[in-house]
């Protein structure tokens, strides 16, 4: 049987290796103590970017759309017009070419390019560095 001293010095140290766990994961799951990919222009990579703002609903891969079309190859391509995806009649009106400008307009601020569009509750991105990060990520997927 343990004397209660002995109870007490085993309690105190679980409690203060359950400390320095607790520190270390906190410390490690900070960002700056992660390598990060590919950061071309400072701060997160384009695929990160891309992750954060739109893959709630949209995919890279042709043919997985998702809530939202997929994106594949969205550079060059006409507004509203992927086979196998039921756009806004406002999306298939619309009358341009997917180009980075337009992206970048676009994912600023939807609204103002095509209203009507079906990206609720999305309202835009305001960062233009990650608009840029998520427009190089999409033109790679060319």
């Amino acid at each position: 049987m343990l004397s209660r001293q002995d109870v007490h010095a085993r309690l105190r140290n679980r409690v203060f290796l359950i400390s320095a766990l607790s520190g270390m994961a906190y410390m490690l799951s900070s960002p700056s103590a992660l390598p990060q990919a590919s950061q071309g222009m400072g701060g997160i990579s384009g695929q990160q970017a891309f992750n954060n703002a739109c893959r709630t609903c949209h995919m890279v891969k042709e043919g997985d759309n998702r809530l939202g079309p997929n994106l594949y190859k969205i550079v060059g391509r006409k507004a509203g017009s992927l086979r196998d995806y039921a756009f806004s009649s406002a999306m298939k009106e619309a009358d341009f070419v997917w180009d980075e400008e337009k992206l970048d307009h676009f994912i600023a601020k939807p609204d103002e390019v095509v209203p009507g569009n079906n990206m609720k509750p999305y309202g835009g991105l305001s960062s233009s560095d990650d608009r840029k990060r998520i427009i190089g990520f999409l033109a790679q997927q060319q």
